[in-house]
């Protein structure tokens, strides 16, 4: 017997307002409106059109202002120069479109800004505009999402949620691959879903393969909703148990499909022929997926990893249970992460008695479950974490808060849906009142109205059984602007700020930065956190390996700064390019964010020595040497990255050999403020 569930009689319905709608009469068609403002036929009026000004509004959010970050992240920028330049670079994810060494992520987010490259010219719009449009995108397949199930307001409101989120704001804006990742798992929930409804094979294909994709993006981070995902289908799947666990079986073999594709042309290329693995210690993919990117992100045993090797706390702040709640993640993430777990708890006991294909209940499993196994992920893990990381857990807010507030505004006639409401409009007030107080200098006028209008608004929550019509619209339109005021001023804050390096943060510039409360170096460390080796003393910049310092610029208060790219003046500039095109290098340098810079700088190719940290062992002191001898290699740039040994690398590596090689052999000039040796003028 078929166990296919076609319709349940309590699911959400479409609805406008508190009633039930209905679809126009066959007599009377809206033909006289246009069809993209039409929508579905049983939709209210008002749905499309809410629609389209919630995209259109994320679009101008993401896009306002976008060239002012420049390059962003140089790293990436850099790499997607690269691409335009070689094919051979853009399968691999090369640096250098001479590949000498790849970025230390699969190159699917670089895939993506290059193929814009390519087509409009390498420049910040070019890199940067595909990013935003990949967050509209989110935000328009979360409303989708929520909306299959749910109605129109709680669709809206997910979306809303999600675009407003300060992280969302931050990193749909820059080049870093959470953009796409971020985009690809909600596809898939998507997907999921669909899979759902009618136990379709291939749609629960389609969910995993996506998830397999996503791995070309940022690697395992994605797989942390595979829990959900394989949970969710195996509770609630509509066809029998052993239908499922073929169906679950296939599926994983598409996500492996999906992903290993890239993984085996990478590990079955002869290593002499393509790019060293950037982030590996042997030239191996499976040591970056499994090492610096994978487990070494939970122990924090990341050997060749900026301030990692297996310390037994973590150098990236406090971990614990309330890491998303702390000084470091708090303001970028966990706004409305109180309202999301209530509502969750709320949504799965509300359903708790339903029949085990409920599809309401199953939705708060998808989404509840992606959150809880992320967020846990990101609160225990000893390794490196930085505060843009929860821009995954961003849309698993936005669809609880969405499906949880619009489920229990349907049933305010119930006085504990109108508890729970009241509840969560309550916390997430006072939650707001807390988060405003650390920055005590940003609009300091709104922090108190907000707490009493959130309270005010609760009680009129807790009687919103009396009202009816537009006066519950306006009370629901009220509780939604206080819940979101906060937030929305962040990411409007963030929007207003240019943002590059490799750490950026969200929010006004004393938010925080660099996984410290207090906005950069000098303030406060969480759990005993020492600082980078080398210390800091006061606002310093902290001292690197070999005397040199922390980049500045960019970013919040400096903070963001941090990783970024070399910016080379034009006397260092015409020096690089002289007879460029007699070498395969223009230059070398230690590490790729020093590098970055002078390879944006010249368009012409730069040596990264040891990869991106500097501590990758590439190439070894014989290789340079033998690329020096065939005259491969112009000039060495002093300096980099960790200064030889990389940020909290071991200094006698094969950077520092290579750097006490030169300076030992070959003489020294000075362009532009740096010290350049000429690997072609003999030895001094």
């Amino acid at each position: 017997m078929s166990t296919t569930i076609l319709a349940e009689p309590d699911l959400e319905p479409p609805d406008r307002g508190d009633a039930p709608e209905t679809p126009p009469a066959p007599d009377r068609p809206r033909r006289s409106t246009p069809r993209f403002l039409r929508g579905r036929p049983q939709d209210a009026a008002w749905v499309r059109p809410c629609l389209l000004v919630l995209l259109g509004a994320t679009a101008v959010l993401y896009l306002w202002g976008l060239g002012a970050s420049g390059w962003a992240n140089t790293y990436y920028s850099a790499a997607v120069q690269a691409g335009t330049k070689s094919w051979k670079a853009f399968l691999f994810g090369s640096f250098d479109s001479a590949n000498f060494v790849t970025v230390d992520k699969a190159p699917a987010s670089l895939w993506v800004m290059e193929l814009s490259a390519r087509m409009f010219g390498v420049n910040s719009w070019s890199i940067l505009v595909p990013q935003a449009l990949e967050g509209v995108a989110t935000v328009g397949v979360l409303y989708l999402a929520v909306r299959r199930w749910f109605s129109a307001g709680s669709a809206l409101l997910a979306g809303a949620v999600l675009a407003l989120t300060p992280v969302a704001a931050l990193m749909f804006r820059f080049n870093n691959p959470d953009a796409l990742l971020v985009l690809l798992l909600v596809i898939g929930a998507y997907a999921m879903i669909r899979a759902l409804e009618r136990g379709s094979t291939w749609w629960l294909v389609f969910a995993f393969s996506t998830v397999g994709f996503g791995f070309l993006a940022k690697m395992l981070q994605v797989l942390l909703v595979v829990p959900a995902f394989g949970l969710v289908y195996l509770v609630a799947g509509p066809v029998a148990v052993r239908k499922r666990i073929w169906q679950l079986t296939l599926a994983c073999a598409a996500l492996l499909l999906a992903a290993g594709w890239w993984i085996a042309l990478v590990e079955l290329w002869p290593a002499g022929s393509r790019p060293y693995v950037g982030g590996s210690q042997d030239d191996s993919l499976l040591n970056l997926i499994f090492g610096y990117n994978g487990f070494g992100r939970l122990t924090g045993n990341e050997s060749g990893s900026v301030g990692g090797g297996g310390q037994t706390g973590s150098r990236w702040g406090a971990t614990g249970l309330t890491r998303m709640f702390g000084s470091e993640f708090g303001s970028q993430i966990s706004w409305l992460l109180p309202a999301a777990l209530i509502l969750l708890v709320a949504g799965i006991a509300w359903r708790g008695r339903r029949p085990r294909t409920d599809r309401v209940r199953a939705a708060f499993i998808l989404w509840g479950g992606w959150l809880l196994v992320t967020g846990l992920v990101f609160s225990l893990g000893k390794g490196i974490i930085h505060q843009y990381y929860s821009v995954a857990l961003a849309p698993t807010i936005g669809a609880l808060v969405g499906m949880g507030a619009g489920m229990l505004w349907k049933r305010r006639h119930d006085v504990a849906a109108r508890a729970v409401l009241a509840g969560v409009l309550v916390a997430t007030s006072v939650w707001t009142f807390v988060l405003l107080g650390r920055t005590p200098d940003w609009s300091p006028w709104l922090r108190g109205p907000l707490l009493l209008a959130g309270i005010l608004v609760a009680g009129g929550v807790l009687a919103a059984h009396l009202v009816r019509g537009r006066a519950a619209v306006v009370l629901a339109v009220s509780a939604v602007a206080i819940a979101l005021a906060a937030p929305a001023g962040y990411a409007l804050s963030t929007v207003r700020t240019a943002h590059t390096g490799a750490i950026p943060v969200a929010g006004p510039s004393s938010a925080g930065g660099f996984g410290f409360p207090g906005g950069g170096f000098g303030g406060p460390r969480p759990g005993g956190f020492t600082g980078p080796p080398g210390g800091t003393t006061g606002n310093a910049a902290p001292a690197l390996p070999g005397g040199s310092q922390a980049l500045p610029g960019g970013g919040r208060g400096g903070a963001g700064g941090l990783l970024n790219g070399s910016t080379p003046d034009a006397a260092l500039t015409r020096l690089l390019q002289t007879d460029a095109d007699s070498y395969t290098w223009v230059a070398a340098t230690v590490g790729a964010n020093q590098a970055a810079g002078y390879q944006l700088a010249t368009d012409d190719p730069i040596m990264a020595i040891g990869g991106f940290n500097g501590t990758d062992p590439t190439p070894t002191l014989a290789q340079f040497q033998r690329y020096v001898r065939d005259g491969r290699i112009h000039y060495f740039i002093s300096g980099g990255f960790g200064g030889g040994g990389g940020f909290g690398g071991n200094p006698s590596g094969t950077s520092s050999e290579i750097s006490s090689w030169v300076s030992s052999n070959f003489t020294s000039q000075t362009a532009g403020g740096e010290t350049v040796y000429d690997l072609t003028a003999g030895v001094g």
